[in-house]
């Protein structure tokens, strides 16, 4: 155990995002997601949601500062009646950053390849969430 990590972050999770460079993805899949035929790197946070490990990531995992947004979500599929509340509650959790919205089988082929996919147990739909690595900044590695 260590001092300061949230320990919802696992040993595995947090090698990954520690190898992950400027620029690299990595897929927080919901639990309706066929992460483990999307990837070669996948990690499990069963019982977790998305938003509790955003929450948990992001004080240690630095957004891409040189694109229009670091964040992308799945689209809704046309005719689907979905509720995407949960985009909310990630603007809540990221405050200014922005969010691209790829089609659905776009949003695959991104998953595919992402240096890593995280598969939670999030059951809200559309919850699927790629976050794109930026730059630790001088001073920010205390």
């Amino acid at each position: 155990m260590l001092k300061g990590i949230p320990s919802i972050l696992s040993p595995d999770l947090l090698k990954i995002l520690m190898e992950m460079g400027h620029g690299d993805e990595i897929v927080l899949a919901d639990a309706h997601f066929p992460a483990a035929s999307h990837t070669q790197k996948l990690v499990r946070s069963d019982g977790n949601t998305i938003p509790e490990l955003v929450e948990a990531i992001l004080p240690l995992f630095p957004l891409d500062e040189y694109v229009k947004a670091p964040l992308t979500l799945m689209d809704i599929v046309p005719g689907d009646d979905a509720d995407t509340s949960i985009w909310t509650v990630y603007q809540e959790k990221v405050g200014p950053y922005s969010f691209e919205h790829v089609e659905r089988f776009e949003f695959y082929k991104r998953a595919k390849q992402a240096y890593a996919i995280v598969a939670t147990s999030e059951h809200a739909q559309y919850a699927n969430l790629i976050l794109k690595k930026g730059v630790v900044k001088e001073g920010e590695r205390k």
